[in-house]
């Protein structure tokens, strides 16, 4: 069964990862945008009993304006 994806804000971007040739792939989302991803997608930390979700750019499924 297929699931709903969830929605959340991104609140931080890392530099993007890095190819073959050793080339940086740039990240298509910045801060402040609303993103969809599945419901298993990323991992869970909580830091200062805040609950954050670590997602790689290709577990988002849309960039939401």
């Amino acid at each position: 069964a297929k699931e709903k994806p969830q929605q959340g804000e991104v609140i931080a971007v890392g530099p993007g990862g890095v190819d073959s040739k050793g080339k940086r792939i740039p990240i298509e989302v910045e801060k402040g945008q609303k993103v969809l991803f599945g419901k298993y997608s990323g991992t869970e930390i909580t830091i200062d009993d805040e609950e954050y979700l670590f997602v790689d750019s290709d577990e988002i499924m849309a960039i939401l304006e």
